[in-house]
């Protein structure tokens, strides 16, 4: 190694410079790539990022280079996001025209000239439209293209009559979901909703798994949700590509519960718009459009109210008329009988008021005899009944006496029994009572050589050391 001549850093640099300066000056190149790592400086208007080239099949990077825009470069960047709705950010593909540099503190760089709009337009959609195809053919039990339109299992669910539950996706700070509830809260129609929220990131593709499990969480909660309304306010075009992710659509699409998408973008329709019930421009049309449904369901029982009344009064105008001659045939028709059977109705009168007085003589003397009979027959009962109690007296001071005396035999007995098996009575017929530690035992488990137990006899006690212990088999007393 020849270290006799070295030359400073910066010497190399400038030489690295020239040869650079040299190959590549005032010659640009279109190159296809990915952005990261992008940040914007205000003050200066400076873009810093890098472009990146993936091997798709194994996600290792290929190529990387700085790049910067300033200038010109800005002012197509700005006009890129002014054409495609999108920010200039990490994770989109962009065709650039960018000149080759090199900077003695900065490295090798890129710079951008030129941004083709239309290309990353044109990724996306592509994107898109392989994301709906794949949905298509994965998925054929529940979403099926039909012309230009996407059937889904969602979109064949009927709307209750009347929404009232809503269950809201949204991000926990969306000015969006404030302007749903906003809305539906000062309808004009003083309708009351019961709205249920469920905070995630509707930003970005890395929050889709998210959002989806947020769905999941309603489903099993098991509360009657009458529609789902997903919601997010405006913004750049990249901010709503978690809605054309393929779980997010996924899942709208087979649903159980009506999804109302109010997705805050005014030009391109998303997957979930697709997949959903009721795809609404934004959240403030999510709401409308429930508070439209349910004044359509107040409008047509108005309506019908409207339509029995009218019917109502048109059969009585038309039934009053008849109604009033059938009422003046009923009174002189009426007049007409009473006049003719004037006579039979008086000699009728008659033998009802004969025919009354008869029976109620009838009656009068029945009652005078049962009247008689309830005199006399109350003392007859409370006497035979005093007789009876006096009776029953007598036979129960009898028989209680008699059921004392054999209570006091019974108790003479078990008293001389209780005697006979008393502790004192059976330690003198020759028992004897052993205690360790001043605890009654009745066998000798836990005894052995050397324990020391106490013998208690009628008079005395005695304190015995167990020399040996041997099994007794019942059949050596010797009384």
């Amino acid at each position: 190694m020849n270290a006799a001549n070295p030359i400073r850093l910066s010497e190399l640099s400038a030489q690295v410079t020239a040869v650079i300066r040299k190959a590549f000056q005032a010659t640009s190149f279109w190159v296809i790539a990915d952005v990261t790592n992008h940040t914007h400086k205000q003050n200066s208007n400076y873009h810093y990022f890098e472009l990146v080239e993936k091997d798709t099949a194994t996600n290792t990077i290929l190529a990387k280079f700085s790049a910067k825009a300033w200038g010109a470069g800005s002012k197509e960047l700005e006009a890129f996001e002014r054409i495609t709705g999108q920010r200039f950010s990490d994770n989109i593909q962009v065709l650039v025209n960018v000149t080759v540099g090199f900077h003695a503190t900065y490295g090798l760089q890129l710079q951008l000239i030129h941004i083709d709009a239309s290309f990353t337009l044109g990724v996306i959609e592509k994107q898109r439209q392989d994301t709906l195809e794949k949905l298509v053919l994965e998925n054929p039990s529940f979403i099926e293209k039909i012309g230009e339109e996407y059937v889904t299992r969602n979109k064949k669910l009927p709307l209750p009559r009347v929404i009232q539950t809503i269950a809201v996706i949204s991000s926990r700070s969306s000015a969006g979901l404030q302007d749903f509830r906003h809305t539906l809260e000062n309808n004009i129609f003083n309708y009351y909703f019961k709205v249920d929220e469920y905070y995630t990131g509707v930003q970005g593709e890395a929050n889709a798994a998210a959002l989806r499990d947020q769905l999941i969480g309603i489903y099993r909660s098991n509360i009657p949700y009458d529609v789902v309304v997903i919601t997010r306010g405006g913004g750049a075009q990249t901010d709503f590509l978690i809605f054309d992710n393929y779980l997010v659509g996924q899942a709208i699409a087979k649903f159980p519960i009506p999804v109302i998408t109010g997705i805050g973008h005014q030009k391109n329709t998303t997957i979930a718009d697709l997949m959903a019930h009721s795809p609404t421009k934004t959240p403030t049309r999510s709401a409308e459009l429930i508070i439209a449904h349910n004044r359509a369901f107040e409008e047509g029982l108005l309506n019908f109210q409207k339509r029995v009344l009218i019917k109502s009064q048109q059969l009585f105008s038309s039934n009053f008329q008849f109604l009033s001659h059938l009422n003046s045939m009923i009174v002189n028709k009426s007049r007409n009988i009473l006049i003719n059977h004037r006579g039979r109705v008086d000699q009728l009168n008659q033998a009802v008021v004969n025919s009354s007085k008869s029976i109620l003589y009838r009656y009068n003397t029945s009652l005078v005899n049962i009247s008689s009979q309830l005199l006399i027959k109350p003392r007859i009962i409370i006497s035979n009944k005093a007789r009876d109690i006096h009776n029953l007296t007598a036979n129960l001071r009898t028989f209680y006496t008699l059921y004392l005396k054999n209570q006091q035999g019974y108790l003479g007995h078990f008293t001389s029994l209780i005697k006979l098996v008393s502790p004192e009575n059976t330690l003198k017929r020759g028992f004897t009572l052993v205690k360790i530690n001043n605890k009654i035992v009745s066998t000798a488990d836990g005894i052995g050589a050397g324990t020391e137990i106490l013998v208690v006899f009628s008079r005395d006690e005695l304190k015995v050391t167990v020399n040996s212990k041997s099994p007794h088999h019942g059949n050596e007393f010797d009384l």
